[in-house]
């Protein structure tokens, strides 16, 4: 039976840590680091994300502003917001929630967040710093910074390991793979153009998945031993599953993270890390 990597438990034992540093910056420099999220329209569930976050930043002491806009606003208002945040210095961390209404591109708003504000990590520069292991002059993203945590919270080794990422997206996939990497494992990317998808997944020490779709992984599908890491997310009939199928695999591997309950909360616990990041590498 593997051991569960518990999501919830590691991301309560970091946000304490985080909230005792909070303090004592807001005791030495005479404010608590200060969140901005921008909002754009009236999506329901963005809007779940973005009181979570509130919730979260409220819990440690740092301060959280969010900025609603129009369904209408304009590209270059959009630009505007943003570049008032970054010119802003009561403002260390930026976050612009996704996904935005069609008309707006995505890329060039967050290509506008300043690097040093930009606490998802999706810079083309932060984007640059991870790739080259650079972790301490950057801020990387969330998720992918979150599952780091678990290996080195749970002694995992991933150095000469045989690491395969299932999921190749610009947020999750391809900076977990380049983290994986500069840690020295032997890593594999697969999509949805990978041939028999199955042939690497079981040659796999260190299994991520991230793709969103449903027990995607079965039990046959992994090695015995191997550590799995479930970073997708979906509800089917009203519940919500991971892209591993969890029951069976539990039985094959030697760690897994459940769904819900495991990267999850780590993504948020993540942001948080970076916006106090963000502030201590500003008042440098």
């Amino acid at each position: 039976m593997a051991v569960i990597l518990d999501g919830k438990a590691l991301s309560e034992k970091i946000r304490a840590q985080i909230k005792e540093e909070v303090e004592a910056l807001k005791e030495r420099f005479g404010r608590a680091p200060t969140l901005a999220v921008v909002l754009v329209g009236n999506n329901p569930a963005s809007e779940i994300y973005v009181r979570n976050k509130e919730k979260a930043c409220q819990k440690v002491g740092i301060n959280s502003v969010v900025l609603k806009l129009p369904e209408t606003v304009t590209q270059e208002e959009l630009n505007e917001r943003v570049f008032k945040l970054n010119e802003d210095e009561t403002v260390d961390g930026i976050i612009v929630q996704l996904p935005l209404p069609e008309h707006l591109s995505c890329r060039e708003v967050l290509n506008y967040i300043s690097p040093e504000k930009d606490v998802d990590g999706f810079h083309p520069v932060n984007a640059g710093k991870c790739m080259l292991g650079l972790y301490d002059e950057g801020l990387m993203p969330c998720t992918p910074a979150g599952v780091m945590k678990f290996f080195e919270e749970y002694n995992i080794e991933l150095q000469g390991k045989n690491a395969v990422m299932v999921g190749h997206s610009n947020i999750v996939g391809k900076p977990l793979a380049n983290m994986l990497l500069n840690a020295n494992a032997t890593v594999s990317v697969c999509h949805v153009y990978t041939k028999d998808l199955a042939a690497y997944t079981r040659q796999a020490d260190i299994l991520c998945v991230a793709t969103g779709v449903p027990h995607l992984i079965k039990a046959d599908m992994v090695k015995e031993g191997a550590v799995v890491i479930d970073i997708g997310i979906s509800r089917v009939n009203g519940k919500i599953v991971g892209d591993v199928d969890f029951e069976k695999v539990k039985e094959k591997a030697a760690a897994i993270t459940p769904v819900p309950g495991g990267v999850g909360p780590m993504t948020i616990t993540m942001l948080l890390f970076n916006t106090v990041k963000a502030f201590k590498m500003r008042i440098k």
